[in-house]
């Protein structure tokens, strides 16, 4: 018998499996081309909302302050006063309460904006003298960075050209007609978008809940789907209600602690700086650095030493910082029922579509999609992941 034969009978060695851990495989149907579609209808929105802000920063800003101020217009019409009178005397009352405040706080505003440049020029000496350097590192590496750059021009000058004649091109001289032409353009636009808002705030509070049956009677036929809407108005309604008064609530708070903070430390126009603290309150997570940088500043310049601009500084960052982490999320967990890591992120994305306009109006946005989603089928495992 040859060895192929003898290898072809010999029984094959026995082989001891292990067995492992058994797989789970998790099936989900994916749509591709639904999703597909979604994503292209995101990124389409996205771009809409960057495209027309102008159009609706306005409109949602009016909203906003139409739901704050219906309340009151409802309780004037209960009083039995026309809803279109309530409604004038309402925001006309608010104008002039700003008007007269801002009239009142001028000069001290006036004379605190010029300040900050010499508080600021004055900590760049006084660093520079703590340091013991007449420049900074950052000053010393461009001054190497211009040698080095001059050097290497000079080098790369083609030997043969010593007798032609060298161009300069300077740049043009600071035009103050244009910088006002373009301030007054700003200045302007500004005018006119706060006269849209202060016109359809009036309209929408006039219209009461006009809109809302529209709404109602547009949601369809059936008894069902038109409760489902109602509710999602109300709850809508409610929570913005309860957000804005509890932003309104936390900044008079912020704003009344901190002039009594800066007035007992001996600070020039703490009322000012109590009136700028509240407002900037509104906005999240960059109001309260803004104050916080803004009156160690004006320490520095009234006291002249480093200590009290700490002291002033760090008065501000503490109010902000009680406020901001024991009030504001109490209240805020009864006013919305929405996650923080969600409300951090819609933050980001609403500040870098709209700016300053939607870091403060991010949340009230959020809280309007949580609650449409949270009754849509299709939306509620968005509304779930939105949710606390």
């Amino acid at each position: 018998m040859t060895d192929e034969r003898l290898l072809e009978a010999a029984p094959e060695p026995a082989v001891t499996t292990i067995p492992g851990p058994e797989r789970l495989l998790l099936h989900m149907p994916v749509d591709i081309r639904n999703m597909s579609l979604m994503v292209l209808a995101g990124l389409a929105l996205l771009f809409v909302l960057h495209w027309a802000k102008a159009v609706f920063i306005p409109v949602m800003l009016s909203v906003l302050f139409s739901y704050a101020l219906s309340p009151v217009v409802n309780w004037l019409e209960h009083k039995r006063v026309p809803r279109w009178l309530g409604a004038a005397v309402l925001v006309l009352g608010i104008l002039g309460v700003m008007g007269s405040t801002t009239y009142a706080l001028s000069n001290n505003a006036v004379q605190l904006l010029e300040s900050l440049p010499v508080a600021v020029q004055k900590l760049r000496n006084s660093t520079k003298a703590k340091t013991g350097r007449p420049d900074s590192t950052l000053e010393t590496v461009q001054k190497a960075a211009t040698q080095i750059e001059q050097a290497t021009q000079e080098g790369a000058k083609p030997a043969g050209n010593r007798g032609a004649m060298r161009v300069v091109v300077e740049r043009s001289s600071f035009n103050i007609k244009d910088y006002l032409w373009t301030g007054t353009i700003g200045l302007m636009a500004l005018i006119g978008q706060a006269t849209v808002v202060i016109f359809l705030t009036y309209f929408l509070m006039l219209s009461g809940d006009t809109f809302r049956r529209k709404l109602v009677k547009l949601a369809g036929p059936s008894l069902s789907t038109k409760k489902v809407t109602l509710q999602a108005l109300h709850e809508i309604t409610g929570q913005i209600q309860r957000y804005l008064q509890v932003q309104l609530l936390t900044s008079a708070l912020v704003g009344v602690l901190t002039w009594l903070a800066l007035l007992a430390i001996g600070l020039e126009n703490a009322t000012v700086w109590g009136i700028a603290a509240g407002v900037l309150n509104l906005v999240p997570y960059v109001g309260s650095l803004i104050t916080m940088v803004a009156t160690a500043l004006v320490g520095f310049l009234q006291f002249g030493t480093l200590n009290m601009a700490m002291v002033v500084g760090g008065a501000s960052l503490v109010i902000h910082t009680i406020v901001g982490n024991l009030v504001t999320p109490w209240l805020t967990s009864r006013a919305s029922r929405l996650s923080p890591v969600a409300v951090f992120v819609a933050l980001l994305a609403w500040g870098w579509l709209w700016g300053v306009w939607g870091l403060l109006m991010g949340i009230p946005i959020m809280m309007i999609v949580k609650s449409v989603c949270d009754r849509v089928d299709d939306l509620k495992p968005l509304g779930e992941f939105l949710g606390s």
